[in-house]
């Protein structure tokens, strides 16, 4: 059965006491397409960080991986606030990537503040996985888990990672989440079918 934008981040009724703070997160593996703080700045706007202020420098950086393989995902949270993570994955344009999560959200003394987030399950292309690392505390390791890619092929595709945010107030440049992409040249293995779901590539 699919659930979609009615599957809410669970734990919320804990995460509205927590205190108000601003969450970062840092991209470790694959490499990040944009140079990053030790917090992993700059990483508030959609779809791939950088912010109005601070695009970011590119790093040039491209992950090679075979198309219907695991992709290895490790990050690490640098500043804490409560949420769950999304990955998608954008062949052509980075247009091909999802809004960041639906936010329902509350009224506060500074603004609206974010209560939950749709978790769409199981998810669809362009998300590979969604509702992942779910937490209300701080996290005392790295972040790590794999991810399938699609059997496709693409010189440059971008692979999102969102962090969605709740307990927050209105972010001037990401809303309620934060940021990052990597850059991904998948070559479909000729054993397996091509995955449909995902667009080709134009030349």
């Amino acid at each position: 059965m699919r659930l979609s934008q009615g599957l809410l981040f669970g734990s919320v009724t804990l995460t509205l006491l927590a205190p108000y703070t601003a969450a970062h997160f840092r991209l470790l593996e694959p490499a990040s397409w944009l140079q990053e703080s030790q917090l992993g700045d700059p990483q508030k706007m959609a779809p791939c960080g950088g912010t109005s202020a601070d695009p970011g420098k590119p790093t040039g950086s491209v992950t090679n991986i075979q198309g219907g393989e695991k992709l290895h995902i490790r990050l690490r949270e640098t500043v804490f606030h409560p949420g769950f993570y999304r990955i998608a994955l954008a062949v052509n344009s980075r247009d091909e990537l999802p809004p960041d999560p639906e936010v329902k959200t509350e009224p506060s003394a500074n603004g609206p503040r974010s209560v939950s987030a749709a978790i769409h399950f199981p998810p669809a292309p362009p998300v590979l996985a969604d509702g992942l690392f779910p937490h209300t505390t701080r996290f005392d390791k790295e972040l790590e888990t794999d991810v399938e890619i699609p059997n496709i092929n693409c010189s440059a595709c971008t692979l999102q990672i969102v962090e969605f945010m709740a307990a927050h107030g209105l972010n001037k440049d990401g809303d309620y989440s934060y940021h990052h992409c990597a850059v991904l040249q998948i070559h479909a293995n000729p054993d397996k079918a091509v995955d449909g779901r995902f667009p080709v590539e134009k030349k």
